[in-house]
């Protein structure tokens, strides 16, 4: 048993994580986007959400799925997950994607000089030898 993360309701958790009346109501989202997008191929992401009521996070995910075809529909678009530009693939804009890297590429640096410091030898200690062995007498 599982509550629902869209209605909250209870149900049994099967091959889905949400309840079967959620989705039957995604899938109804689904056949009215598809149907929409295929009179109006020019449509925005906008456009199409004031349009069928179903919102632009939930055609971002039919998109991201893969359900939901851009290469047909030219205006179609859908906001990088960092800054909300549109965009027409991935998950993050050039800008972002170019951000990310350099961050990534300064916490790599920053491990690799860290490995690179040789340790500091301590001013004192012990040394520890093998005690010669004694002859039997």
């Amino acid at each position: 048993m599982s509550n629902c993360p869209y209605c909250g309701r209870v149900f049994v958790r099967t091959f889905h994580n949400i309840c079967q009346h959620c989705i039957n109501e995604i899938e109804e989202q689904y056949q009215l986007v598809r149907d929409y997008l295929r009179e109006h191929r020019t449509a925005t992401i906008t456009e199409l959400s004031e349009e069928t009521g179903v919102p632009v996070k939930q055609i971002t995910k039919f998109i991201r799925e893969g359900r939901l075809s851009l290469k047909d529909n030219p205006n179609m678009s859908y906001p990088c997950e960092s800054c909300g530009i549109l965009i027409r693939e991935g998950n993050l804009c050039g800008s972002c994607r170019q951000k990310l890297a350099k961050k990534l590429n300064r916490v790599q640096e920053s491990i690799a000089q860290s490995f690179r410091k040789p340790s500091p030898k301590p001013a004192t200690g012990f040394e520890i030898y093998d005690k010669p062995e004694r002859e039997n007498q």
